[in-house]
């Protein structure tokens, strides 16, 4: 009985330790400054600039059983409230909108990945992929 309390023991400071290590290793969930890219269809130049954007580590559990179609669902980190700003890009052709609005980061949150907002893909382009000739913009 004594070996099962202290196999108990090691094992609940063991998992406490981890969370606790896991909490100071990985970076929380809030805005932070990011350079991003906006481009358009009909405009040559894509522009550069500073904003903010949701980043950081949600905490999450994975099954051990593992079954076709879990009911657990992940959390991310993204935005809770945003604020949204417009630029416009310059030498647009005529007709084309040169406006582009973005949503700006005021609070994360770690929930389900919303599709509105957020780039829910595994792996997706850097934050300051252009595919057209770039132009930096100064930080708001």
């Amino acid at each position: 009985m004594l070996l099962v309390r202290n196999s108990l023991f090691l094992l609940s400071s063991f998992f406490l330790l981890l969370a606790a290590a896991e909490s100071s290793v990985f970076p929380p969930c809030e805005p932070v400054n990011e350079t991003v890219a906006v481009e358009k269809e009909g405009c040559p130049k894509c522009l550069v600039f500073q904003t903010s954007i949701c980043s950081g580590h949600c905490y999450n559990r994975d099954p051990l059983l593992k079954i076709p179609f879990p009911s657990i669902s992940q959390s991310v980190c993204t935005y809770g409230n945003v604020r949204y700003e417009t630029v416009r890009l310059p030498d647009c052709l005529p007709g084309v909108d040169p406006l582009i609005s973005f949503p700006v980061a005021l609070s994360c949150e770690c929930s389900r990945c919303t599709v509105d907002t957020s780039d829910c893909t595994v792996q997706s382009l850097q934050p300051d992929f252009c595919m057209s000739q770039r132009l930096d913009f100064p930080a708001y």
